[in-house]
């Protein structure tokens, strides 16, 4: 306990939330460590297995075998079950020849791992899942629904003007963060439902919005009001993404997309960009939220614009995985886009 003549000066909170933060980071960095020699070492017992055996005829007798000896010789530590032994090495058969993949592996956790390796199967969208889950923290459960909901496909299915309104330093980063698709399964709303309804719904569940976006943005306001020569105007939501350091204006739309919400979306980026941008920030970006979008008309209407804008759609229910597969860009470009983003 304090002396009575040595009070707690005022200003302790502060130093406790400093030390407390500290302490946080220190066993975050730990935490990390422990994850980054764990996914080594399974690495390295997928390596031994695979340079010791030429063939997989008797590949269930060595994972039977061996589990049973690691657990012989360690008791009492987990991660040596035969299954466990088999995705050691799956794991490193599939990385094996990607060089500037590995480094991404043990960067996430073990489980993460298992959940690319069993659910994805080319090594672009396993790299796209690696790169994702390492930059926005993805939790296991938050990487299962991504890939359920096909983040990978719509995400390189995007259609924005990034590459005419952005800096270099900002395209891969901006392209990744916005996808083609979006879906809001959390909602309880009808199949009719209004732009005011969507919105209300979207802020009530707020956390899972957060999320279905992808991550790393934040929550700044509703009905967010711009004044310009004494007339008011208010843009539905309005976000901001933490890694690209950018406020992010967001339009609901009921129905389907129409060319004038462009203009009206550019008005919205050049009044946040003079009035509300911080100086250290980068330009703002719009995502234009449709039910349904005709592809030729977005990409008319996103010609010349000036302002970065992408146009995306929304579905409140989950609905059966489409066929995306054909309509992605060429691996070549897909591979252009990780390796800027790096």
């Amino acid at each position: 306990m304090p002396k009575k003549n040595h009070p707690i000066p005022a200003d302790y909170g502060a130093l406790l939330v400093a030390v407390k933060e500290r302490v946080r980071a220190a066993q975050y960095q730990a935490l990390k460590a422990v994850n980054k020699e764990l996914v080594g070492l399974y690495w390295d017992i997928g390596r031994l297995i695979v340079e010791r055996q030429a063939d997989a005829r008797h590949g269930a007798a060595i994972a039977e075998r061996l589990a049973e000896d690691l657990r012989r010789e360690f008791p009492g530590v987990a991660g040596y079950s035969r299954r466990n032994i088999f995705y050691m090495r799956e794991f490193y058969q599939a990385y094996c020849d990607l060089p500037k993949v590995q480094p991404l592996v043990a960067q996430i956790g073990w489980s993460h791992n298992l959940i690319v390796l069993q659910r994805c199967k080319a090594p672009l969208e396993r790299e796209f899942y690696l790169r994702m889950t390492r930059k926005f923290g993805w939790s296991k459960n938050v990487l299962v629904h991504q890939i359920e909901n096909q983040s990978y496909e719509k995400t390189l299915r995007g259609q924005t003007n990034f590459d005419q309104a952005l800096t270099p330093e900002l395209r891969a980063q901006a392209k990744l963060a916005v996808r083609d698709e979006y879906t809001f399964d959390f909602l309880e709303l009808g199949a009719e439902h209004s732009e005011r309804e969507l919105e209300r719904a979207l802020i009530g569940r707020i956390e899972d919005f957060l999320r279905a976006m992808g991550g790393l943005f934040a929550f700044v306001g509703s009905q967010f009001r711009l004044e310009v020569e004494d007339k008011e105007y208010f843009i539905d939501l309005l976000l901001f993404h933490r890694r690209l350091k950018c406020l992010v204006a967001v339009e609901l739309k009921i129905g389907e997309f129409q060319p004038e919400f462009v203009g009206k979306m550019q008005f919205y980026l050049a009044a946040l960009d003079r009035q509300v941008r911080e100086k250290d920030e980068n330009p703002s970006i719009g995502i234009i939220l449709c039910k349904e979008k005709n592809r030729t008309i977005v990409e008319y209407a996103l010609h010349n614009t000036r302002k970065p804008i992408g146009v995306a759609t929304y579905q409140i229910v989950k609905t059966l995985p489409k066929e995306l597969k054909g309509q992605l860009p060429a691996p070549e470009e897909i591979a252009r886009l990780l390796e800027e983003d790096r």
